[in-house]
């Protein structure tokens, strides 16, 4: 829990960093989404399916899912965006409100269940899976998830049929869940 609250800080940190130092943002803006890609990944992989299947949090994490694909649309948004531009300010201020809402309901509901629901032996065990699968995806890019990463968000989000759709009609089903 730690550490993913560690990150959604440091999250924090580097949104403010945009916002008040725009020169910055050249190099501000590759540093969040490669934190921002390997959180999310982190939490797909290794968070979500345990909050689901040993601390009863189903229907946050299928939530949770869902804002991690909304958040990646926006981060794909920034990166394409003019640092410069009037419209870079607009896509930052939907993924900050988009990151802050999601920080938010992980922070009051998912990770309070996981707590009083998983001892701290198994905390610890997750942590560290957490940390070695965040280590893992560092150079992920926003946007180019694997297909046995896309169909661990569609189970995340209890998608059925996601086995049975190619890549591509996976990523639109995916979207289309995240913006409904």
């Amino acid at each position: 829990m730690d550490l993913i609250m560690a990150d959604h800080r440091e999250v924090e940190r580097l949104f403010n960093q945009l916002k008040q130092h725009p020169e910055t943002r050249p190099l501000t803006v590759p540093v969040l989404a490669a934190l921002l890609t390997a959180h999310s990944r982190a939490e797909e992989a290794e968070v979500y399916p345990v909050a689901q299947s040993e601390a009863g949090e189903t229907d946050e994490v299928a939530h949770s899912q869902e804002e991690h694909e909304q958040a990646e649309l926006l981060l794909v948004k920034l990166i394409e965006a003019d640092p410069e531009s009037p419209g870079f300010d607009a896509v930052l201020q939907e993924l900050v409100d988009s990151v802050t809402h999601h920080v938010q309901e992980e922070e009051s509901s998912v990770l309070p269940g996981m707590k009083s629901r998983l001892d701290d032996a198994r905390r610890t065990e997750l942590g560290a899976a957490f940390a070695a699968s965040r280590a893992a995806h560092l150079g992920d890019r926003p946007g180019e998830a694997t297909r046995k990463e896309l169909e661990m968000q569609a189970r995340n989000m209890n998608m059925s049929g996601a086995s049975d759709m190619n890549k591509a009609r996976l990523e639109r089903e995916l979207k289309k869940q995240a913006k409904s």
